[in-house]
């Protein structure tokens, strides 16, 4: 892997001198938000990056793995935002053997 590959993403924070971290969630989302484009509307109205790991989809429910990154105030921000649309936000848990 290349240096550029592995250069920490801190840098692509906005807020500069502010520590940049990574969060993973499962989103679970209402059958009224199937369509809705909320994953867009996320990344423009909070300076996160969201990246999808993860998703299953169907008519009735929308299951997400959503990764954030940016300012832990600003992905504090956006996951009220989203429970505020009526999606279920539940953190990852991070596997205890990892350090």
């Amino acid at each position: 892997m290349s240096a550029k590959a592995r250069k920490p993403s801190s840098k692509t924070n906005a807020n500069a001198g502010a520590k940049s971290e990574s969060r993973r969630f499962w989103l679970t989302y209402p059958s009224k938000h199937i369509t809705s484009p909320l994953m867009w509307e996320l990344g423009h109205k909070f300076k996160v990056i969201t990246n999808i790991r993860q998703a299953s989809v169907s008519d009735e429910l929308g299951i997400v793995c959503l990764e954030l990154e940016g300012d832990r105030a600003e992905i504090k921000k956006a996951v009220a935002w989203l429970q505020g649309k009526g999606v279920s936000v539940e953190p990852v848990e991070i596997n205890v053997l990892e350090s």
